[in-house]
């Protein structure tokens, strides 16, 4: 079995000239726009915020829906605020100040907490449909899309940060004739990461058995995590699309080097 493909990480990063060669400067580090949160919670999109300055990113900014401006606008002034639903979820009309807000960012983080909400799902998939940069999508908000992944599948420069079960939805939904189940093994899934990734311009970050796995344009990278953390998509969703839009020529390397972190 051909494995040239499986790039394997341990205790020295495999990519170390990009840690040497981060941006000196905050003009140099990128902008990053970070996108979610509904009427009733905006963890997501702050912890992200607070992990894309950690992670050394120039300017990060944060979209909410504008049902949360009275409690938020104090506590977040970095906040802006679109149109919400009676909900409190996005609202389709919220489409017009994402796409403005990011004309001027260097990636998006669709960072999750945005309710289900079925107008706010079509405005995600509108917004995919008409950005045509770089977009992170992790938690809720890559949740329909990977059972409905039409609107992504094709979609260059996206990288979904995704748990194991969400990974099999979005086999499942993409036709993908290869099993993806929470229990195969290690060895299987890189092997049908490699594949899916060579059918689909999707890049893909998942955790499976203790390692991290990296999949993009048929490359495959496993790193060991080393922690039982549940919550790990948004960290590290983050700091891959702060690594992403620093390299962005140099998307497995920037992936994989971000997950060690």
């Amino acid at each position: 079995m051909d494995t040239s493909y499986w790039a394997k990480q341990g205790d020295k990063p495999l990519f170390p000239e990009l840690e040497w060669s981060q941006p000196e400067t905050r003009q140099q580090a990128g902008k990053l726009l970070i996108i979610g949160g509904n009427g009733y919670e905006f963890k997501a999109p702050a912890n992200a915020y607070g992990d894309a300055l950690e992670a050394g990113i120039g300017t990060a900014s944060v979209l909410l829906p504008n049902s949360m401006q009275k409690v938020v606008s104090d506590i977040f002034p970095e906040a802006e605020f679109a149109p919400s639903t009676p909900s409190g979820s996005f609202a389709q009309s919220a489409l017009a100040p994402m796409l403005d807000l990011s004309v001027g960012a260097d990636g998006v983080l669709l960072a999750g907490d945005l309710g289900r909400n079925s107008e706010t799902t079509v405005l995600i998939e509108s917004f995919l449909g008409k950005y045509d940069g770089r977009v992170t999508l992790t938690k809720d908000a890559a949740d329909v899309l990977v059972q409905q992944p039409l609107s992504i599948l094709q979609r260059k420069d996206t990288l979904l940060v995704i748990a194991i079960g969400q990974l099999r939805q979005l086999g499942n939904a993409a036709h993908f004739p290869r099993a993806i189940t929470t229990d195969m093994g290690l060895v299987q899934l890189v092997d049908n990461l490699h594949e899916f990734t060579k059918r689909f311009p999707l890049a893909i970050v998942t955790r499976h058995q203790d390692q991290y796995v990296v999949a993009t344009s048929g490359q495959v990278s496993t790193t060991p995590h080393g922690t039982n953390e549940p919550v790990w998509r948004l960290a590290t969703a983050t700091r891959a699309s702060v690594w992403w839009l620093q390299n962005p020529t140099k998307l497995f390397e920037a992936l994989t080097t971000a997950v060690n972190q």
